[in-house]
């Protein structure tokens, strides 16, 4: 999600979903990749699309992803939703949990959250439930690492709730649910709290909400049996940071949040329900000249590199961790091949980054040297209208 100034820049006046854009980018034999029938169940995943929808975007959309070659499908629908810009697995592989960006839900100025089954055979969707988000302008859901609890993030109205997962897959109505107050240094962008993230701490026993509007990194407990959070402390950033999303080390002792404002990554130590900054990096090159939104923000499942997206500059910043302190070090900014990246995901191996820009309607496949953690173009790609959010899962 991001505010309505931006809205008019990234997320309202989309180029056409056309294909003819990576036909002048990419050659057309890797442009589609391959048949979904040429891909092996042992070897390729599941990909869903969260996207933004419109005249060639009905939903969440569909395709596989060759772990071999790094090819890409053609996409198909998965299920039908409206603005499902948002998703989340299940650890059990069972489920999948989107955010539909809708202004009003059940006659209340409220998104919702939707709760649906996955056929891993035919990776279709079956909607099992969908409850009001209690907030305008959901943006993110995260799930605890237990698969009880999911999470909700509400940029419009400035607020965060949970929600108890049931035996069958479903989402009870919100358990929690905290408005957060006050507002930032930036008239245009902080004139109130805006909800960008939650997502449950390494040991599942808090979440941390990263708030746009009010500069905060706020932490709440979480109770896994019930779904149910208390609110612990606020963890303050720069003034003009805009905090947007989250991401932890794989060793459970650092996290990092990624700064829409600024245009910085703030370095925490973490320890029991307290985060404690110890660095801030800029995601940019020196001399860069011109407006930069980051998005996203992942940690390479070895925990030797942490990456963000850049809207603006178009690119990937990568870092290299320090593992002593946590620390980063910028190495490389890797053009994305389109414009807005607004999201990019890193697939279980750590081998293939897939980024989605949601501006020129694509996703482009990287592959991840291995021994620097630099981004490989590859050529493969495809095309979807105003993707958002990239998610995957084996085959069954």
């Amino acid at each position: 999600m991001v505010a309505p100034m931006l809205g008019v820049r990234f997320d309202r006046r989309m180029v056409s979903n056309r294909r003819e854009f990576l036909e002048g980018v990419l050659p057309a034999s890797l442009i589609a990749s391959s048949a979904p029938s040429l891909f092996a169940a042992q070897n390729s995943l599941w990909l869903y699309i969260g996207a933004y929808t419109g005249e060639k975007n009905k939903g969440i959309t569909l395709s596989q992803f060759d772990l071999a070659t790094g090819a890409i499908s053609e996409m198909t629908l998965a299920a039908e939703s409206r603005n499902p810009t948002f998703l989340e697995l299940h650890p059990s592989g069972k489920w999948l949990y989107a955010i539909c960006e809708i202004g009003n839900y059940g006659g209340q100025k409220s998104g919702s959250l939707c709760a649906y089954s996955v056929d891993r055979a035919s990776g279709r969707l079956t909607l099992l439930n969908q409850v009001a988000t209690k907030g305008s302008g959901p943006c993110h859901v995260s799930l605890d690492h237990k698969g009880r609890v999911a999470m909700i993030a509400n940029y419009g109205s400035g607020s965060v709730a949970s929600f108890k997962i049931e035996a069958d897959g479903k989402v009870s109505e919100a358990v929690s649910f905290f408005q957060h107050e006050g507002k930032g240094p930036n008239p245009k962008r902080q004139e109130g709290p805006h909800g960008h993230s939650i997502n449950p701490t390494p040991d599942n026993k808090y979440a941390v909400a990263c708030d746009l509007g009010l500069d905060e990194v706020r932490i709440y407990t979480l109770n896994g049996a019930t779904a149910e959070m208390g609110f612990h402390k606020a963890v303050k950033l720069a003034p003009g940071s805009g905090p947007r999303h989250f991401a932890w080390h794989p060793s459970g002792k650092y996290g990092y949040a990624v700064n829409e404002l600024a245009s910085t990554v703030t370095a925490f130590n973490y320890r029991d329900g307290d985060l404690t900054e110890t660095q801030t990096i800029s995601t940019l090159p020196e001399g860069f000249k011109g407006e930069n939104w980051p998005a996203e923000i992942r940690v390479h499942p070895s925990g030797k590199w942490v990456y963000a997206s850049n809207r603006g500059e178009d690119t990937i910043a990568a870092f290299v961790v320090d593992a002593k302190s946590g620390k980063l070090t910028r190495t490389a900014n890797t053009p994305t091949q389109g414009r807005n990246p607004r999201n990019f995901h890193i697939e279980a191996s750590g081998r293939w980054m897939l980024a989605a820009n949601q501006s020129t309607n694509n996703v482009i496949v990287f592959e991840i040297d291995q021994k620097s953690g630099a981004l490989k173009t590859t050529g493969k790609g495809i095309t979807v209208g105003q993707p958002v959010c990239l998610r995957t899962l084996a085959r069954g």
